[in-house]
């Protein structure tokens, strides 16, 4: 075997495992080992922070489904955490205050995450809810994910979220089928043990175990990990859901994706100490397999499509193999040029979602090589 081929397979072994070999691996794991969740119908008082920039268009409806979710009124503190919006969402955040709402200003831009730092000073609840101000939540998610909390082992959960594509984009219905492919596997991380991120717009910790972070670190990711390290559980709830529109462009669900990535990579260089797989074994898994290994498949690729052209005239395996590289990638670039002429074709999803976010992890890595650090944030879903 030739060291193009070495490169080619290795690369396509570890691309298969990333996407498919990890899944059955959780498959056979969550019938092997089970370790049900002991929940109960309990009722601590709970804060449920929003986090906002900017948000005037939504924020009231958000704030009215808030109050309308079904919990005792005198056993939920919401606070709305501004990260120094300049338009009104501060004024019609206020304008709740007769309601119980809570205005948490913090002057300037200091990004999700030390925005949540600073609001968790003023909270009281024994469980704190994080939420995006997009997301609108299932009627009986606090009570779903508050139940989890019975069992003393647990201390973070993650809700499930849900994408509906109203104007039915082609990147949209991409991130459909990928937000239902990622809950899948929280569901199987939890029947064995742990998940090791939760859902940024429907996540909960017991306040006590609240870690403080970095600005340029992603919370949903690094503070279940911070729980983790000090011993708990963090599971999925799956019917406490979080309803979001997805984008509806690429270029948005790229420069997403990239902010998010280059925090979660920071995340997991500060977390490091969890990849020590002989404290943390199922810890150190997922991070590897889940994380670590996806957010390096584009340099997989290319090495994929480079050894490929290399073999193109050995075999006619290897010329079949180089064709069908360039035929996806093709019906990428149509997807993208189809969505610029406003064009809504459902078979170009899945292509297109996958070079978008393989496009972002690159330039992801690349950011993080030069030492950019993602701190504030624009909501691209209304």
């Amino acid at each position: 075997m030739t060291v193009a081929e070495m490169l080619l397979w290795g690369a396509l072994t570890l691309i298969a495992f990333a996407y498919f070999g990890y899944f059955l691996i959780l498959v056979i794991l969550s019938r092997l080992v089970r370790n049900p969740v002991r929940r109960a119908p309990i009722e601590p008082l709970v804060t449920f922070l929003i986090t906002a920039y900017n948000e005037e268009r939504g924020i009231a409806a958000k704030l009215e489904q808030t109050l309308a979710l079904d919990y005792p009124a005198e056993k939920l503190e919401i606070i709305v955490a501004s990260d120094g919006s300049s338009d009104r969402t501060d004024e019609i955040v206020r304008g709740y205050a007769d309601r119980g709402v809570k205005l948490v200003r913090v002057d300037g831009r200091a990004g999700k995450t030390e925005t949540q730092n600073q609001a968790l000073l003023k909270a009281h609840g024994a469980v704190v809810i994080f939420s995006d101000a997009t997301a609108r939540y299932a009627v009986a998610s606090i009570r779903k994910i508050v139940a989890n909390f019975a069992d003393p082992q647990v201390g973070a959960v993650s809700g499930r979220y849900e994408y509906h594509n109203p104007t039915g984009a082609t990147i949209g219905l991409g991130g459909m089928l990928f937000a239902r492919f990622d809950n899948a596997i929280r569901s199987m991380q939890t029947a064995v043990w742990t998940i090791t991120g939760c859902s940024g717009c429907i996540y909960a910790v017991r306040r006590e175990l609240y870690a403080p972070l970095p600005a340029d670190i992603i919370s949903d990711l690094c503070e279940p990990l911070k729980v983790l390290q000090k011993g708990y559980r963090v599971v999925f709830e799956p019917d406490a859901v979080a309803y979001e529109e997805t984008t509806t462009r690429a270029r948005e669900e790229f420069g997403m994706r990239v902010r998010v990535i280059v925090r979660g990579m920071r995340g997991l260089l500060y977390m490091k100490s969890l990849f020590n797989p002989i404290r943390y074994p199922f810890a150190a898994f997922q991070l590897l397999a889940h994380k670590v290994l996806r957010w390096t498949v584009p340099v997989l690729l290319f090495v994929v499509l480079c050894a490929n052209v290399a073999l193109a005239n050995r075999t006619s395996f290897y010329s079949a193999l180089l064709f069908v590289q360039c035929v996806f990638y093709t019906i990428a670039l149509l997807g993208f040029v189809a969505e610029r002429r406003s064009l809504r074709i459902g078979p170009l999803a899945i292509p297109l979602y996958f070079v978008t976010i393989n496009l972002a992890a690159a330039v992801a890595m690349f950011r993080l090589w030069k030492g950019h650090k993602a701190v504030t944030w624009e909501t691209v879903r209304r």
